[in-house]
């Protein structure tokens, strides 16, 4: 508390009678379940829209109002840069996170990481879609690099964003899938059989921004060590410099 009275002092635009302004935050879908309980502990009202981090970029470049934006891939960061949405907000990059393989906590599979295709047989493998969601598009560069990607193309089911994806493993509907390790923390209903090499994807960060100045005081709240140990309760990693 006493950080974030520090925090408002010197940014009085967005502070009334000493409290914070009220927040609207689109936020990467994978930070759910995280990002509401740092919210909660804000000391203000904020409102918190999820989705996939290409659905939430284009809804602000379509004019939704946001006056902070959270995503889980630089692209779709860079690509907002680009249409002029962030003006001279710089990105902070806030957290980190693994890409994991999971299946349904009571299935018995026990699939070759490094030959999907044959584990598989006849089923299909879940992932985000592969050129706009964040954990779709990690998950074809592993496919692509340990070269099982043409094998598996056809045997992808594509969802809007990540938890959607984990929605289908953790109910049965699909065998396998690939999310977040946060992901697969926040859902009992799987389990984890494989945890893919940081080396074999680009490095999994979020990129924040802010368009108002009541989301710079809340991105400020976003990197105290109160939110930072609530993130890494929730299995997120800081990002390393």
């Amino acid at each position: 508390m006493k950080t974030l009275l520090f925090l408002l002092a010197f940014i009085l635009p967005s502070v009334v009678y000493g409290q914070p302004a009220p927040v609207t935050v689109f936020a990467a879908a994978s930070l759910r379940g995280a990002l509401d309980e740092v919210a909660q502990s804000f000391g203000a009202d904020v409102s918190v829209s999820y989705g996939g981090s290409g659905t939430m970029a284009r809804q602000i470049d379509a004019g939704a109002p946001a006056d902070i934006v959270i995503l889980a891939a630089p692209v779709w960061m860079d690509w907002l840069q680009e249409r002029g949405i962030l003006g001279d907000a710089p990105q902070t990059y806030l957290l980190g996170n693994r890409l994991v393989l999971v299946a349904p906590a009571d299935s018995t599979i026990a699939p070759d990481p490094g030959n999907l295709a044959a584990s598989l047989g006849d089923a299909r493998l879940v992932i985000g879609q592969r050129d706009a969601v964040p954990a779709g598009i990690y998950a074809r560069e592993w496919l692509q690099t340990t070269k099982q990607w043409d094998a598996l193309q056809h045997m992808l089911a594509e969802t809007d964003n990540v938890r959607t994806a984990l929605a289908l493993v953790a109910r049965g509907e699909m065998p396998l899938g690939v999310v977040y390790r946060t992901d697969a923390m926040a859902e009992p209903k799987v389990r984890v059989v494989y945890t893919v090499p940081d080396d074999q994807h680009n490095p999994i960060t979020y990129p924040a921004a802010a368009l108002t100045d009541a989301g710079k005081v809340f991105l400020q709240y976003l990197q105290t060590d109160e939110s930072m140990g609530i993130f890494a309760a929730h299995g997120f990693m800081p990002v390393t410099p």
